[in-house]
């Protein structure tokens, strides 16, 4: 039996961002078909949708009608489809719950953290489900502790981390990076350090896009 390849995946995304939501759970989907095949290590890449929200967040229709010209219909269609996308891949959107969209830059400071930690997976899922299942407010330090703990990790440190400032640079730096190199929508997912893949996409793209990078590789 043939020894798994070792795959590096960068997955650029947005604590607030849906899709990212049903493009993570569907790159899970594909990886688990190829657990034979591919040893795949994902890295948490950060990116904001919105750096320059206000710290009290903006109501959620008002924001996506403004940045988008999207009308009432448009986003109620939108709503659906993220909410039929998820439960599809097992995840809860709880459109209901989510009124408001905030800045996410200390969120992303903690993800940093968490690599560093060697449990940044489990807190970037507890995110997504604090703000899509549980309609929390993820700009919040009391929130980000609570899933901090909620994942096993140390919160006197995340609290420094937090009151600090720590990781500010390196996550501007990332973010610049992939602007830089042309990621201007999320998520991207990048095999290899040079394979994108854009979009939420279905289980089946990213299997077929990672089995023939693989047999390329």
């Amino acid at each position: 039996m043939s020894t798994p390849t070792p795959v590096r995946i960068d997955f650029v995304s947005d604590v607030s961002c849906p899709w990212c939501v049903i493009g993570l759970k569907s790159l899970e989907q594909a990886l688990d078909k190829l657990k034979d095949t591919a040893q795949a290590e994902i890295h948490f890449q950060p990116f904001e949708l919105n750096a320059n929200m206000v710290p009290e967040g903006e109501d959620i229709g008002e924001h996506i009608a403004h940045k988008y010209g999207s009308t009432e219909e448009q986003m109620a269609q939108s709503r659906e489809a993220i909410r039929a996308r998820g439960a599809a891949l097992g995840f809860t959107f709880a459109m209901d719950k989510r009124g408001r969209i905030y800045n996410t830059f200390d969120a992303h400071r903690l993800l940093h953290w968490a690599e560093l930690e060697g449990r940044q997976k489990e807190l970037k899922m507890a995110l997504f489900d604090a703000y899509f299942t549980q309609g929390e407010n993820p700009s919040s330090h009391e929130l980000l502790l609570k899933v901090v703990g909620q994942v096993g990790l140390d919160t006197t440190k995340a609290a420094e981390v937090l009151a600090s400032g720590a990781y500010a640079d390196e996550v501007r730096e990332r973010e610049r990076f992939y602007q830089q190199n042309g990621i201007n929508s999320v998520p991207a997912v990048i095999i290899n350090e040079r394979h994108l893949i854009s979009g939420g996409q279905p289980p089946e793209v990213f299997e077929q896009a990672l089995r023939q990078i693989i047999a390329g590789a």
